[in-house]
């Protein structure tokens, strides 16, 4: 397995939708990072990762990072950081890379990969001078407590020390330690049709719904559903 920059490998990147992403298909349709989600490929091609399987030419994974900053506090999540580069606000002077998100194709699970694109991260912000990579990271098993809440949750540990959520535990024996809890990382909005649409669902009338990949609930109002995912935040030291 090897790792290279979109800008290193062009003809590999252009290959990232090759890897089957188990995200739920909501999470795309997000407003804020569907305006400017592509725009980490074209401006910051340096910054992204794909994930090679050598052997058998195929690929397998890739990540997606952002320079931001954090010295009057950590960022909203992953929403804000796009907002603060590709929006209307004037950009920061950045001094951490942000993971943004890592996929590994479903049909390499359990083999070690999230951790190969993790070190990727991580040696990838060394290489372009930031003292730490700090992740808004998604935890794989919150979607089956939707109604805990985050900083709860994220707290959670078996009795071994390490935290009980899956994706967490990866990042703690990589070294990350926890920091707080990301409430709002990524507003995704959409009318009811369209959320009927996304996740095979019915919704008859206003309120609250818990849905499959959902790690809150949905909220219908007036028959638009709103869903604000929060993440928890993590920090890799860099070597």
């Amino acid at each position: 397995m090897r790792v290279f920059t979109y800008a290193e490998r062009p003809d590999l990147a252009v290959r990232t939708g090759e890897v089957a992403d188990a995200l739920p298909e909501f999470a795309g349709h997000g407003q804020i990072a569907l305006e400017h989600w592509g725009k980490l490929r074209t401006e910051f091609p340096e910054l992204q990762l794909v994930l090679w399987d050598e052997e058998n030419d195929a690929v397998v994974g890739h990540a997606r990072t952002l320079p931001t900053r954090e010295a009057e506090g950590l960022p909203d999540g992953i929403d804000d950081m796009l907002e603060l580069w590709f929006g209307e606000r004037r950009r920061p002077e950045p001094d951490v890379l942000s993971a943004m998100v890592a996929v590994v194709d479903s049909g390499h699970n359990g083999r070690g990969l999230s951790s190969v694109l993790i070190r990727g991260m991580r040696d990838l912000a060394a290489r372009q001078g930031f003292s730490s990579l700090i992740a808004p990271v998604r935890p794989t098993w919150k979607d089956r407590y939707p109604l805990i809440p985050m900083e709860h949750y994220a707290r959670w540990t078996r009795g071994d020390g390490l935290p009980f959520d899956p994706w967490l535990r990866v990042h703690a024996r990589l070294g990350a330690r926890p920091l707080e809890t990301c409430p709002a990382s990524m507003r995704i909005e959409g009318l009811r049709v369209e959320w009927e649409s996304w996740t095979g669902m019915t919704f008859p009338q206003d309120g609250d719904y818990v849905v499959p990949g959902a790690l809150v609930p949905v909220e219908f109002r007036d028959g638009r559903g709103v869903y604000v995912e929060p993440n928890f935040w993590m920090r890799h030291p860099v070597s």
